[in-house]
């Protein structure tokens, strides 16, 4: 038998990589890993080996037997894989600025996940988890695929209905971000809180906070008259108390984007026109980041990373891959499927909710039916995703187009068909595999 754990991380010349190489190095009591790969494509070798050098000195310092390695070869680093993390960028940063920028021509909001640059992201992104999955049925069937790439709704789904593939969880740093703010305005510690999340990827709702069996949800929303929850990635509108009170659970940021949309439409045309939308502003983050990366007497997480909006993410995807490697049965907050948890959705379909997670993966709590105030909500972006996800498998952009058209953040069918065609053409040498009908 072999000796410690083998995980591979593909997008492993990304800028959270450290972030992730400090969690494993603070878990390696209970999670001893012996080979870390760290896989990316020749357009990322610069980044992956700045990051992977960095992560070896991170390591050395750290004093754990842990051997790190950089390849472009994905197959030869998924050989006999224990693990799999995906957190890459088809197209890096300048796919996501045109994701941004081209949608707000047209009138619409250019956001990673949401509307016109989550359909584009999706179209990128999937065809590629498709064949990381196949790879991996090959070369190591039993490895468990921790995804946190964008939009994880969308590229959980698409797996659920097409792969045939069990050992899949989507993972989303958003979750984690609102319980340790709950645990703030509670004065408690966010290990001990177990909060109830329902929805989908990006558009979930907490329905209850459980402190010591009580839920002290009611107590948190009276406390948002003068704290709100922001996110680096997320313009910092607050909540209506009397809004929130009346819609009887907590949502997630994201929401913004559909409470608050001509806000968040005003704002983000604001920075669209100061070419300051969120990628612009990331790949100058980034161009630092890496700067800093660079520098040989860096051996630990530099704190400029917290900037780059994915707090706390390694903490999800450790405590993940812990969880499952030690059977801890603990609460987290994935993306896996539906099968009867959420009665208001279709079985099969990929939920964001709370899940023990065990050694065979996670189990759902059950939560039957949404409340009425946030149902139609979910249930029309669930629709988006399930057409979405028919689009890719099918290859028929025409379908995509049409999930575009249906998603409750479009305004205008007509401008949508627009910012789609431009956003095609902008992205065509990404989109080689809707021609391989």
């Amino acid at each position: 038998m072999k000796q410690g754990i083998k995980i591979v991380t593909i997008g492993g010349g990304s800028s959270y990589t450290p972030e992730l190489i400090e969690g494993f190095i603070k878990r390696y009591h209970e999670l001893p890993i012996r080979e870390l790969w760290l896989v990316d494509i020749e357009a990322g070798k610069e980044k992956l080996e700045i990051v992977g050098n960095l992560a070896k000195r991170m390591v050395e310092k750290a004093g754990v037997p842990m051997t790190i390695y950089l390849t472009l070869d994905r197959r030869e680093a998924l050989k006999d894989a224990d693990f799999v993390t995906t957190q890459f960028r088809v197209g890096l940063l300048d796919a996501r600025i045109k994701d941004e920028r081209i949608p707000a021509k047209y009138n619409m909001i250019g956001q990673e996940t949401n509307g016109a640059g989550g359909v584009f992201k999706a179209l990128r992104t999937v065809p590629v988890i498709y064949d990381i999955i196949k790879d991996m049925k090959e070369l190591c069937e039993n490895a468990w695929l921790i995804n946190f790439t964008n939009p994880a709704g969308v590229v959980s789904e698409a797996v659920f209905r097409y792969c045939d593939f069990e050992k899949y969880i989507g993972v989303c740093n958003v979750p984690i971000n609102m319980t340790m703010h709950f645990a703030e305005q509670l004065s408690v510690k966010p290990k001990d809180l177990v909060p109830i999340f329902g929805g989908l990827n990006h558009l979930s709702f907490v329905l209850n906070v459980f402190h010591r069996k009580k839920d002290r949800l009611p107590e948190i929303m009276e406390r948002i008259r003068e704290n709100q929850m922001t996110m680096n990635n997320i313009d910092p509108l607050a909540w209506s108390h009397a809004f929130i009170k009346e819609l009887g659970c907590y949502p997630s940021p994201y929401l913004k984007y559909y409470y608050f949309y001509e806000e968040m439409f005003k704002k983000f045309m604001t920075s669209y026109e100061k070419h300051e939308t969120r990628a612009e502003l990331v790949k100058d983050i980034e161009t630092k980041l890496f700067k800093k990366y660079e520098d040989l007497e860096l051996k630990e997480k530099p704190e400029e990373l917290s900037k780059r909006g994915g707090a706390y993410y390694s903490d999800v995807a450790c405590s993940v891959i812990s969880s499952i490697y030690n059977d801890k049965r603990d609460y987290q907050v994935v993306n896996t499927i539906n099968n009867g948890h959420i009665t208001d959705l279709p079985d099969g379909c990929a939920i964001e909710i709370t899940c023990r997670i065990t050694k065979d993966g996670p189990i759902p709590v059950h939560i039957g039916k949404l409340p009425v105030q946030i149902r139609g909500l979910i249930q029309s972006v669930k629709a988006y995703e399930e057409l979405l996800a028919d689009a890719i498998y099918e290859r028929n952009l025409d379908k995509a187009l049409l999930a575009l058209q249906i998603h409750p953040l479009t305004k205008s069918t007509i401008e949508a068909k627009k910012a789609f065609d431009e956003l095609v053409e902008a992205h065509r040498p990404y989109l080689r595999y809707y021609e391989e009908k």
